[in-house]
């Protein structure tokens, strides 16, 4: 199986579901066609991370899931892998402590970022945000579609683009280099949960 076999990479938070149930807007979105989520619940305990993972594979099992930061969560579960920040432990320790079949993806928010997460043995990077977003605004300004640019031409493992994507700056970003994109309230707070999904699968997998 490749290393990355997706382009859509939801990014989840409960709280920007519109008053919905988490698993009942990933089911929408998993249905429409979301192969890969990240569980990014950073409030919730342990056990009830791993308890809500533990449901989404069993009700998924084909879905790829990575858990955001919690190495122990994700080696329990032996999910599709950890993704991590910038100040979680570093990647290469990380890269050492996962299942040969594990995953690992890093958010980074600039050019030397990239490049380390690379060194270190990241499969794959978000980077952002490269729109302005309120939920990205305290990593800074909007990085700009110019770094992306930049950052696809220096590595070669994938790169997704995440902060302020829509339909629009979703094919922006594949055209700038970007492999995917990875979003959280343009599925989890959309009316059409199934609309908002298939309309950005057609964006990011366009031929650019």
């Amino acid at each position: 199986m490749p290393a990355v076999d997706f382009r859509l990479y939801l990014v989840t938070d409960r709280h920007q579901t519109a008053g919905r149930p988490l698993l009942s807007v990933l089911a929408r979105a998993v249905r429409a066609g979301v192969r890969a989520v990240q569980l990014r619940e950073r409030d919730l305990p342990a056990r009830e991370l791993h308890a809500l993972a533990m449901e989404f594979q069993r009700e998924w099992p084909d879905a790829r899931l990575f858990i955001n930061d919690r190495v122990d969560v994700a080696m329990a579960l032996r999910s599709q892998g950890v993704h991590l920040r910038e100040s979680s432990l570093p990647a290469g320790v990380v890269r050492g402590l996962l299942w040969p079949s594990q995953r690992l993806g890093l958010s980074v928010h600039s050019l030397d970022g990239v490049m380390a997460a690379e060194q270190q043995g990241a499969d794959f990077v978000v980077l952002g945000p490269i729109y302005d977003t309120p939920s990205k605004r305290a990593y800074g300004p909007p990085i700009g579609l110019r770094m992306l640019e930049q950052a696809a031409q220096k590595v070669r493992m994938p790169i997704f683009a995440i902060g302020g994507i829509t339909v629009t700056r979703a094919r922006e970003a594949r055209e700038a280099g970007a492999f995917g994109v990875a979003v959280v309230s343009s599925i989890l707070s959309a009316a059409n949960v199934e609309q908002a999904t298939e309309d950005l699968l057609a964006a990011i997998e366009m031929e650019s």
